[in-house]
């Protein structure tokens, strides 16, 4: 089935961005999971920007499955079209969140405040050699 998968992954990237609804935020295909039998297929996107419009792209791309299905029947030529299911992947958003924690943490070090350890460091050296 990972054929399937990447096919459908790849088809749907193209064609989400192609689709006319202004609801449709910009989205990424993060992974698809297709049933052995090809009876349905789970997309997982990630969606760019606050709940609501993460909220409001969902709604629209479960309105445009019709169109997005007749898409994957025309250009895949599988002996079955999936029924298209989408799910919302927190992953992305996850990850965004954790850099950010990640760099709240982490020192930012000034330039010039450096090069003063290091002298200091030195002097420090070069009073126990003394």
């Amino acid at each position: 089935m990972r054929r399937v998968d990447e096919a459908v992954k790849q088809v749907l990237s193209e064609v989400i961005p192609t689709l006319k609804d202004p609801r449709i935020g910009f989205v990424t295909v993060t992974g698809v999971d297709t049933t052995s039998d090809l009876a349905q297929t789970t997309v997982w996107v990630s969606v760019l920007g606050n709940e609501k419009q993460r909220a409001a792209t969902m709604v629209a791309l479960e309105h445009a499955t019709g169109a997005l299905q007749r898409e994957l029947g025309s250009q895949l030529r599988l002996r079955r079209t999936p029924r298209v299911l989408f799910a919302y992947d927190p992953a992305v958003e996850h990850g965004v969140r954790m850099t950010k924690l990640i760099d709240e943490l982490t020192p930012h070090d000034d330039p010039g405040a450096e090069s003063g350890d290091s002298e200091l460091t030195l002097e420090h050296s070069d009073d126990h050699s003394a």
